[in-house]
């Protein structure tokens, strides 16, 4: 863990939990595993806060505790993960996948989910179905059972699944004893047989409408929720991160493909994901083969290509250079399959490009680009090969090579490493140089935070008034108020506030966009380097 990547996550705690869970988790980060009394002395909080900020950790999956290492009657350890708390920069893509999937529902439902951590079936029916009834018109509402079906669709594609139960294991001394919790970490969904079995739950009714006293509202859910069961209690989901990420992977890779080729050949390769994407290891560096015959049955209907153009694509899609569809076999017409691997080197391979172009020119781009390709060149034959006078390319690869962007190396005629009896070629090691770059986009990504937040507070004063305003406008359109009072609450924001509010949101916005271009290369970096090292393994 770096330094860059602790600072990223003390920023997302802060700015989504408050300021105590921020010390708290930022400690156990930097700190490693600890005990409760050892937080308490480094944090210098109080131990009821402790404990409150570790279960806001533990409720939302970032934290992990275990028994002591000393053995049985030793403290327990808490533990944190900064993998799963850089999830939270993806918050908004995931509700935005749920939305684009399954509509307003599947969106509530993965909202209400990682708000909460992890909450029964029951729960989140009930609350996502008085939201939507809020939503709709007079008289209307909506049922529990419509609900209820999009959350068992989102579990059938995996993307909730239950929360597994604690590793558990039986005392040496006497094995007769009850299995005991060791840990709070996850079981694999492999092990965990139930993990995407939807229990069943008796609900009947249809969404309520909240009450305008909070309090009645409060006292009123409490009631409702303590006197009802449903049949599965105890039964808690939690969000599956890896399944979004396979979603944004085949994402990524079918809009590759659409951009080199066209359309059809980018739905041809998205049906071939489609059809594997359950099946398929999230390890795996190839999907399952399909034949030709089953991709044709399976490509939608309004893409209307015959048999035989289908063949010509696959033939393409084969043959071409970037090699995203493998071909494995000649019995039948062959079977077709999705080199993921391969995909992902590639796609990562055109982001580090892109950087050094952004960053260097194009000519400097040119020079990477021929490195990658020829793997090893002298800096004459950079020069040679680039077409770029001497001194050009020779300033060109010291500033890559001070930039950590190309490496050197060194290949001796002689032991004595002599200059004159010495190769010296520039390469460049993709892996190493898209490590580097991600700690960059970490970076990156925690001062577009801390900016966005200097901005906000800033104006916090002013946003205040604003939403008053808003909220005052609100309620005198309920209660049918005349246009002359509406234009009065209106102009208690004078021009210059207005100014100031639209100058705030132009950068606020900004500041979003590119934090969600940042993530897209953080997570094409990530999912790159993580299926490297799976092979490696």
């Amino acid at each position: 863990m770096t330094s860059q990547e602790v600072r990223l996550c003390s920023r997302l705690l802060r700015e989504h939990f408050g300021e105590v869970v921020e010390k708290v988790g930022t400690h156990l980060l930097r700190g490693g595993t600890q005990t409760l009394r050892s937080i308490v002395q480094g944090t210098d909080i109080s131990v009821d806060l402790v404990k409150k900020s570790l279960c806001v950790l533990m409720q939302h999956g970032t934290c992990v505790f275990s028994p002591g290492r000393k053995g049985r009657g030793s403290p327990t350890e808490y533990q944190c993960s900064s993998n799963l708390m850089l999830k939270i920069l993806r918050y908004p893509r995931y509700i935005y996948t749920a939305k684009t999937l399954y509509g307003d529902t599947g969106e509530l439902i993965i909202e209400e989910l990682l708000q909460r951590g992890h909450v029964t079936m029951s729960s989140i029916v009930k609350v996502v179905a008085d939201r939507l009834t809020q939503n709709m018109e007079e008289g209307q509402s909506m049922d529990y059972k419509d609900v209820s079906s999009s959350f068992s669709k989102l579990v059938e594609t995996h993307f909730i699944q239950r929360c597994p139960p604690m590793a558990s294991a039986k005392t040496k001394a006497d094995p007769s004893t009850p299995e005991v919790p060791t840990s709070t970490e996850p079981l694999a969904p492999e092990s965990f047989p139930n993990c995407y079995t939807v229990p069943h739950v008796s609900l009947l009714g249809r969404g309520k409408r909240q009450l305008e006293d909070p309090e009645e509202q409060s006292v009123a859910k409490k009631a409702r929720m303590d006197t009802e069961n449903h049949g599965d209690e105890g039964i808690y989901w939690q969000v599956n991160f890896e399944r979004f990420h396979l979603h944004f992977r085949d994402q990524a890779i079918v809009s590759a493909m659409s951009n080199k080729m066209d359309q059809t050949s980018g739905e041809i390769v998205r049906t071939m994901l489609r059809m594997s994407e359950v099946t398929t290891l999230p390890t795996a560096a190839y999907t399952k083969p399909l034949s030709a015959n089953e991709i044709f049955r399976s490509l939608p209907t309004a893409y209307n290509i015959s048999r035989q153009v289908l063949d010509q694509y696959l033939t393409l899609l084969v043959d071409d250079p970037m090699e995203f569809v493998s071909k494995a076999g000649e019995s039948g017409g062959g079977m077709y399959s999705v080199n993921l691997q391969r995909a992902l080197a590639k796609l990562a391979r055109a982001t580090l490009e892109s950087v050094v172009q952004e960053r260097f020119g194009s000519r400097s781009a040119r020079i990477f680009r021929l490195l990658l390709k020829k793997k090893h060149l002298e800096q004459k034959q950079v020069e040679d090969f680039a077409m770029i006078p001497a001194k050009e390319a020779k300033d060109m690869l010291y500033t890559l090579l001070s930039q950590n962007l190309v490496q050197l190396q060194e290949l001796p005629k002689t032991p004595d490493f002599a200059p004159s009896r010495t190769f010296y070629l520039y390469t460049v090691n993709q892996l190493s140089t898209s490590r580097m770059l991600l700690q960059n986009c970490y970076k990156a990504m925690a001062n577009l935070i801390h900016r966005r937040l200097f901005e906000t507070s800033n104006s916090k004063r002013l946003l205040e008034k604003s939403q008053r305003i808003e909220a005052i406008l609100a309620s005198l359109q309920a209660g049918g108020a005349e246009p002359e009072q509406l234009t009065e609450v209106e102009e208690m924001i004078t021009a210059p506030e207005k100014q100031q509010l639209e100058s705030l949101q132009l950068h606020v916005n900004k500041l979003d966009s590119a934090e969600n271009q940042v993530d897209e290369t953080i997570f094409l970096l990530e999912s790159y380097i993580k299926s490297t090292a799976s092979t490696v393994e």
